[in-house]
């Protein structure tokens, strides 16, 4: 009897720990196409809300010198350093979750956005109606 207690007590904090990960910090995002690392976003709260923003470009020259051109408002023609790329998402279980809440610099498009952690993986996810794709970011210490 004692035994069952603690492996039920052991099971329970094992479920407690991989629940609830924050998404919170720095990650490297990856093009899932090249498999090279892009660039690091930092996920951050404000007003109880997620926001993400570049922080670091690792894949091209003179990054300062990159603009979100021909993207639309809020983000057209902004710096790609310290754009905000997520914005609003709440918190929906362990999930977070907003409509029109990414933005692709690349593809010029945004999408319907939610985030959850998987160990140190953040899976991002976008969508535009029942389409969507989803990129692993990789924790950055």
């Amino acid at each position: 009897m004692k035994r069952i207690l603690i492996i039920t007590a052991l099971l329970f904090s094992i479920v407690a720990l991989t629940q609830g990960q924050s998404v919170v910090g720095k990650w490297k995002t990856i093009d899932h196409e090249t498999g090279e690392a892009k660039s690091i976003v930092e996920i951050y709260m404000k007003g109880g809300k997620v926001y993400g923003k570049i922080i670091q470009i690792l894949s091209k020259p003179n990054p300062e010198t990159l603009k979100c051109d021909d993207c639309p408002e809020p983000w057209a023609d902004k710096p790609l350093i310290g754009l905000d790329i997520i914005r609003g998402l709440e918190k929906d279980g362990d999930e977070w979750y907003a409509d029109e809440a990414i933005i692709s610099p690349s593809r010029k498009k945004v999408y319907d956005c939610k985030l959850w952690r998987e160990g140190d993986i953040l899976m991002v996810r976008g969508y535009i109606g029942w389409f969507y794709d989803t990129q692993e970011w990789h924790k950055v210490d």
